[in-house]
């Protein structure tokens, strides 16, 4: 029986039936999460003690989320391929090897072109983990571990086109992932050394990579007077919005940003002009020393809505300044 046409003008009808699908697919969802047993944590503790590569394997949409799964896999700590199951049984076998693991997606539990690679998989002693709707499946009883997805009604009106199934595939796969990440111990400097590129990558990276170094940035004594280090601490280039001030050993002392000097003209302050600075600047400033997360760094500048942030050595030395203007992007959104 062929589905109802939705009018394409009336957007109540293509509302309704965008949330009933939704609605769908989260009810399974959360049907899945109450299966979840002990086959699930042998699962895990599987692919976490694997020492070669997780091989993931599926056919159509299944395939797809399998690609999918082996990437995530991958970003978060373990080994891991897509292995195609057509090309699999025309040489791409030989990417396998024994000490790997074999995840294998069929909604069905019966797709042929998985089930021709299980003799392979057992010749190489390659344990084999399934995730299908049944455990009694070719498929499922075929295998060594079975995530049982259990019956799914598809989202699609004709109950044809892989949606609720595929749904089920992604989460399901996500928590086996990240389970076995954390239970690897990965870390943000792991997830920083695989996501070097783009906004993420930036955000992992050490303040030492993104902050201006000292040759950029306006330092002066803390016993000179104000005017004294307008007249001197002049660089070329973008300028800093703020003064990094230093003791006698050279160790940062305090601070003293464009903002200070505004109000110091909004009171009327002139004779502030020829005090030494340190009766004038923000005594221990805020810092953050090198080898920290920018994301760390990041997260006091938005907390705290400075503009500037010094990074120091372990000896209390400026190196370099983090400046809000450098950082644009990086900046998460302040709640509404």
């Amino acid at each position: 029986m062929e589905a109802a046409r939705i009018d394409p003008n009336n957007s109540f009808e293509q509302l309704s039936y965008a949330r009933q699908i939704i609605r769908l697919e989260a009810q399974a969802l959360e049907r899945i999460g109450g299966r979840l047993n002990l086959e699930f944590c042998s699962a895990v503790d599987l692919l976490a003690s694997c020492r070669g590569s997780v091989v993931v394997s599926g056919i159509g949409k299944a395939g797809i989320i399998g690609q999918k799964l082996s990437a995530t896999l991958a970003s978060t700590g373990t080994r891991s391929l897509f292995l195609h199951p057509t090309e699999a049984v025309h040489g791409d076998l030989g990417r396998v090897r024994a000490d790997d693991v074999a995840l294998l997606l069929s909604q069905s539990g019966e797709t042929e072109e998985l089930l021709r690679l299980l003799p392979s998989f057992r010749e190489l002693n390659v344990p084999i983990v399934a995730m299908t709707a049944r455990s009694t499946s070719r498929l499922g009883a075929g295998s060594d571990i079975v995530l049982e997805l259990g019956p799914l009604q598809e989202a699609c009106a004709l109950g044809l086109a892989p949606s609720t199934s595929t749904t089920a595939m992604l989460a399901l796969g996500d928590a086996l992932a990240l389970v076995a990440s954390r239970s690897r111990g990965f870390g943000r400097a792991d997830f920083a050394r695989v996501h070097p590129g783009g906004a993420l990558g930036a955000r992992l990276a050490k303040v030492e990579e993104r902050l201006r170094p000292l040759d950029e940035c306006r330092v002066a004594a803390d016993a000179s007077s104000l005017r004294e280090v307008f007249a001197s601490a002049s660089r070329s280039g973008r300028r800093t919005g703020a003064i990094m001030l230093v003791d006698e050993e050279g160790v940062l002392s305090g601070l003293f940003t464009d903002s200070d000097l505004a109000r110091l003209f909004e009171t009327r302050r002139y004779e502030a002009f020829d005090q030494p600075m340190a009766a004038l600047m923000t005594k221990r400033p805020t810092t953050v020393t090198v080898g920290t997360m920018l994301a760390d760094a990041i997260a006091i500048l938005a907390d705290r809505k400075f503009s500037e942030l010094p990074v120091i050595d372990a000896a209390g030395h400026p190196v370099g300044l983090l400046d809000i203007t450098d950082l644009v992007g990086l900046i998460p959104d302040a709640p509404r």
